[in-house]
């Protein structure tokens, strides 16, 4: 039970305010407190004060005995004295504390406006305060005012009471309103995981409210996409491995056709040789498609490695235009290259030739006899641009957002005379922006293809 996420935060949330509720709950109590007892003893002062000022006034026997009566039925106790300390009236019988404040108090000297004597009400019976009585300049006496301690103590215990009763009520809605906050927060956390859970277990579609503007949202949001997109690797996996097994099965069908038909006997040596001449292309076939397969293997498992250099770009493309230039000439296919001599980059020039022989290797194929093929490399600032552009049949609208997609092939029919097996420019791809670079493809139909790639040049200090 402890190991729920709710219970924990839950709990995190009541014990942190369970302290700031307690810090100011304390603090509102020891200054209401204060206020409460400031209020009587302000009270006190102000009753001995108004006795000081209406004996100012009347100073006579008369009046000092009206003010004993007026007090004798009050909850205090008013005690007048001589300027001597000695007592002329007190409204009730006196004790030994209020004679010990009364002795404690001669001498000193107590400001017109009085103050208050004593006010240790914790420890004291009595709380009590002086005002002294001064006629034309003389000192003439004191008028003391008592009021019991019970009456302190029980205005400090009834705010007690009533702090506790708040108190109490503040923690049960403190636990409520925390319970419903922790569910609140948790109950996305717990269908978030029940979700990942369908994800551990196969199921690629998961339903998540998305539709929150909190990182509780955000992470729906980002499950509800890798759902999506485990879906989407679901899919395309199945229909990659549906492509693998077709294009080995076609080869394979070739060889051990053809194979069948050599083995048998009354063959002429002129049609032996036409079909091992099949299945010896059909086997280079093969190979190629398992050679890629292999190189795509590596990249996915990060462990593609290439090993850059400073090359001078020219050479490069010079190296591949002769290497396939026999291959237009073929096909009747002029090849132009345009590329500044001084241009030097930071790539694996094994890797890239790759790339440039793919790309050119389309070229020719998807190009009509008696077809142009441009490569031109130009430069802007740092950034190098190599455009391969031909005047072939172009690539379909429809087909171009999947061009780079592994096994796909624009011809539909998977004619073995289109050669490719659907991997060269996924592996392009993968190289070109293994060197940080770009490679994007602008085609239209029956007008051409134009096949741009990005890199940075390298920068010399001279």
């Amino acid at each position: 039970m402890f190991n729920k996420l709710s219970l924990k935060i839950g709990l995190l949330f009541f014990v942190f305010i369970l302290v700031i509720e307690s810090f100011l709950f304390f603090i509102l109590y020891t200054n209401l407190a204060h206020n409460r007892i400031d209020e009587v003893m302000d009270s006190i002062l102000a009753r001995g004060n108004t006795h000081r000022d209406v004996l100012e006034d009347n100073y006579n026997q008369s009046t000092l005995e009206h003010v004993g009566i007026m007090e004798s039925t009050s909850e205090y106790v008013v005690v007048i004295t001589d300027k001597s300390g000695s007592v002329i009236v007190a409204s009730d019988p006196l004790e030994q504390e209020m004679l010990n404040v009364m002795k404690h108090t001669e001498g000193n000297i107590i400001p017109t406006e009085g103050k208050v004597v004593e006010d240790r009400w914790k420890q004291k019976e009595y709380i009590a305060t002086e005002s002294p009585i001064t006629i034309n300049g003389e000192h003439k006496g004191h008028v003391y005012m008592f009021a019991n301690t019970s009456n302190v103590k029980s205005i400090v215990d009834q705010l007690n009471n009533q702090f506790i009763v708040v108190g109490l009520i503040t923690i049960f809605l403190t636990i409520v309103t925390v319970f419903i906050l922790s569910r609140f927060i948790t109950i996305p956390l717990i269908k978030m995981k029940k979700a990942t859970e369908q994800l551990s277990s196969g199921a690629t579609k998961v339903d998540l409210h998305t539709g929150r503007k909190d990182e509780l949202g955000e992470l729906a949001s980002t499950i509800s996409k890798l759902s999506n997109d485990l879906e989407r690797v679901k899919t395309e996996r199945n229909e990659f491995l549906a492509n693998v097994a077709h294009e080995l099965r076609t080869p394979l069908t070739y060889i051990k056709g053809y194979a069948d038909i050599v083995s048998r006997q009354g063959i002429s040596k002129e049609d032996k040789k036409e079909y091992l001449a099949i299945i010896r292309e059909e086997t280079e076939q093969l190979t190629v498609l398992i050679k890629n397969l292999f190189e795509l293997a590596k990249m996915d498992e990060n462990k593609f490695i290439i090993k850059p250099e400073e090359v001078t770009l020219y050479k490069l493309i010079q190296s591949v235009e002769n290497r396939i230039s026999p291959l237009y000439e073929e096909k009747n296919i002029t090849l132009s290259v345009v590329c500044p001599q001084n241009i030097i980059v930071f790539i694996d020039p094994e890797r890239f030739q790759q790339v440039l022989v793919n790309i050119l290797d389309n070229a020719r194929k998807y190009t009509s006899v008696g077809g142009q093929v441009l490569l031109k490399v130009s430069r802007k600032d740092d950034d190098i641009s190599i455009i391969i552009s031909d005047n072939g049949e172009g690539i379909p609208k429809e087909d171009l957002p999947y061009i780079f997609d592994r096994l796909y092939r624009v011809e539909k029919s998977r004619s073995r005379q289109g050669g490719g097996t659907g991997l060269g420019l996924a592996i392009a791809k993968e190289i070109v922006e293994s060197h940080e670079g770009t490679i994007v493809i602008n085609s239209e139909q029956s007008k051409g293809t134009s096949v741009i790639i990005r890199l940075r040049e390298v920068t010399t200090d001279e």
